[in-house]
């Protein structure tokens, strides 16, 4: 277990003057959320929450001066331990069910992770091992012990449904692969996606438990052809089309050669 405490918990960086990423530099990359928060003109959105170890809302009071529409990607612990901080809670009705009974198999500490899944990280390039934290988000914390902080939706949603801040409207696309109910917004006129898990430029995680490669492949051919001007992901740096064909190209000639080959050969 790390001993030392840190000082300020959550890191941001201003992208435009509507966009702000938060993120949480002292937790493992496996577990290291992008949070997006993006200013509107009547309402902001809040895309993801991060572990919740540390109040969220409290730590950047300044940001959150309007009323939020907070919206979980998919229900993993690093997505929504916030997200009971906030009024309007926003998820796909597939894993609405699992916010108030957060997934126990998934903890802060590498003991906490089945033996399989564990494996299977490694493999792909997440190895895990001790606290998934280099620094204690306050004295006496303890990782083994830690669970996400249980809520309830407010809102459920699915494909097609928008999310509208008065000035700006995001779509809703179900993206499942990642998870049963990964879900993503789309705001057409900007090109821009917020894809939580969906595609993220690391190693995308199609085996652990509720992933589906089926449906993950199906997910990245959709993704392959929208037109998407950056990529806003729930991990990793941001990334512009060229990048998304790219990632969506390597994991299609790992998993499915065949139907790569057809899209590259079908008309632009």
């Amino acid at each position: 277990m790390p001993e030392r405490i840190a000082e300020r918990w959550f890191e941001r960086r201003k992208i435009d003057d509507e966009i702000t990423l938060l993120t949480e530099p002292f937790a493992d990359p496996l577990v290291r959320c992008n949070i997006w928060h993006v200013r509107g003109r009547e309402r902001d959105l809040l895309v993801d929450s991060g572990l919740g170890l540390v109040s969220l809302k409290g730590a950047a009071r300044d940001l959150f001066d309007k009323p939020v529409l907070a919206f979980a990607t998919h229900s993993h612990m690093d997505h929504v331990g916030s997200l009971g901080e906030f009024e309007t809670r926003i998820i796909h009705r597939l894993e609405a069910h699992i916010l108030p009974r957060p997934e126990s198999w998934i903890a802060l500490h590498a003991d906490g992770f089945p033996e399989s899944v564990r494996r299977q990280l490694a493999e792909i390039g997440y190895p895990i091992s001790g606290a998934l934290i280099t620094a204690l988000p306050f004295a006496g914390f303890d990782a083994r012990r830690y669970r996400t902080p249980a809520c309830e939706a407010t809102r459920l949603v699915e494909e097609g449904d928008v999310v509208e801040l008065g000035d700006r409207v995001f779509e809703v696309l179900h993206l499942p692969g990642h998870s049963p109910g990964s879900a993503a917004l789309w705001e057409h006129g900007s090109g821009i996606l917020f894809a939580g898990d969906a595609l993220y430029d690391g190693p995308l995680l199609d085996e652990i438990p509720g992933a589906d490669v089926a449906s993950y492949i199906r997910t990245t051919e959709r993704l392959r052809a929208l037109p998407v001007r950056v990529v806003h992901a729930g991990h990793e740096p941001s990334f512009g089309r060229e990048r998304l064909i790219e990632l969506v190209d390597g994991y299609l000639e790992r998993r499915a050669p065949q139907r790569l080959r057809a899209l590259r050969r079908a008309p632009a």
